[in-house]
């Protein structure tokens, strides 16, 4: 079991014991929402960021701090162009380096499901309904005030942890672009 607290452009992963096994950073001022994840002695392992002018939402991961294309080591897409309300299920479609070719038909190595509410989500492996990890949100009044997310994931043996991480990293990004997405539609009273 591994806990996330996220506040601001900073996570800290830990283990139930509190020790600190990864943390994420991101930059203030980046156009590709570019976010680092780091193990405990301060070693990039993964950079993952939003491409740019993309159908669906597109995140790319790459080894270490890197972002050249011989480094990449999967991609995530959003399974349907459209995912705009608050009430619908984010899914999410992962494919890994060596499968990327088949990104267009859709057979995809991982997915991911978020809940209505975005308060939990299951990642499974592809094709099949064999789940590898979860993540719950957890959040008290207390917590929503200062502006901090809490996330409990429970993650299955012989299951990279940096990479459940990034997933739910980036299931987050998701979520929140799509939030600010609903505000501007609302403001310019396009719907309700």
């Amino acid at each position: 079991m591994m806990m996330m607290l996220m506040e601001g452009t900073t996570i800290s992963v830990n283990d139930i014991y509190g020790d600190q096994w990864f943390k994420v950073r991101g930059k203030m001022l980046s156009l590709r929402d570019r976010r680092v994840l780091f193990d405990v002695a301060d070693n990039p392992l993964v950079t993952f960021q939003h491409k740019l002018l993309t159908a669906h939402r597109r995140w790319i991961a790459y080894r270490g701090d890197s972002t050249d294309e011989n480094d990449v080591l999967f991609t995530v897409r959003q399974s349907s162009l459209i995912q705009v309300t608050s009430d619908s299920k984010t899914k999410l479609e992962v494919f890994m380096a060596h499968n990327m070719a088949k990104e267009g038909n859709g057979v995809c190595d991982f997915y991911v499901k978020g809940s209505c509410c975005e308060t939990s989500c299951d990642i499974f492996i592809g094709g099949t309904k064999t789940m590898i990890a979860q993540m719950h949100r957890s959040q008290s009044f207390f917590s929503a005030y200062l502006g901090k997310d809490n996330f409990t994931m429970s993650i299955r043996p012989n299951v990279d942890y940096a990479f459940i991480v990034s997933l739910v990293v980036i299931l987050e990004e998701i979520n929140s672009e799509r939030k600010r997405q609903e505000l501007v539609i609302k403001s310019c009273g396009l719907f309700g």
